[in-house]
C-alpha cells in the first residue's frame, strides 16, 4: 500500500504544474502486491487529467508533461503511472 501522503503529493504536484480542470488518481498498489516492482515501495497509480495545456498537443507531450510534473518521485515513490491525458475540448 502506498505511503500515507503520497497520493496527495502527487495531486499537489500536477495541480501546481497543469492546473487541470479533471484529477482522478487511483492507487492500484494493491494490484501489484508481489510484483517486482512493488518490492521496491514505488507505488502503482491510474491517471486522468484534463488540462487547458494539453490543446493541441501529442499524446507523448502531454505525457512528457505529466511525467516532468512529478520527475523528482518516479522510480522511488511512484513505479507506474497509467496516464489518461485529455484536453478540455475532447471531453
Amino acid at each position: 500500500m502506498s505511503a500515507p501522503g503520497r497520493p496527495e503529493r502527487i495531486r499537489a504536484l500536477l495541480e501546481a504544474a497543469l492546473q487541470p480542470s479533471v484529477l482522478e488518481l487511483t492507487d492500484e498498489s494493491h494490484l501489484h502486491a508481489g510484483h517486482a516492482g512493488a518490492a521496491s515501495g514505488g507505488g502503482h497509480y491510474r491517471l486522468r487529467i484534463v488540462s487547458q495545456q494539453f490543446e493541441g498537443l501529442r499524446l507523448v507531450m502531454r505525457h512528457r508533461l505529466v511525467y516532468d510534473s512529478v520527475h523528482d518521485m518516479m522510480h522511488t515513490e511512484i513505479h507506474a503511472l497509467a496516464i489518461t491525458a485529455l484536453a478540455p475540448s475532447e471531453l
